[in-house]
């Protein structure tokens, strides 16, 4: 990431998709220095330490 403010690198990365405000796995694993894998073994590992709208995953429905 440049050299900015750490707010200012996380807004970077925050995308619309389907008019939601998102940050990829990818960019979150980045972010944390580690794998994606990491990131979402995690979450499927302590469902209770993340909200129910924390991850979701796109299907081609609209």
């Amino acid at each position: 990431m440049e050299n900015n403010k750490p707010e200012e690198n996380i807004l970077q990365l925050i995308q619309i998709i389907r008019n939601q405000k998102v940050m990829l796995d990818s960019d979150l694993a980045e972010m944390y220095e580690v794998s994606t894998k990491r990131i979402n073994e995690q979450v499927k590992r302590n469902p209770d330490r993340f909200s129910g709208n924390f991850m979701f995953q796109l299907t081609d429905d609209a």
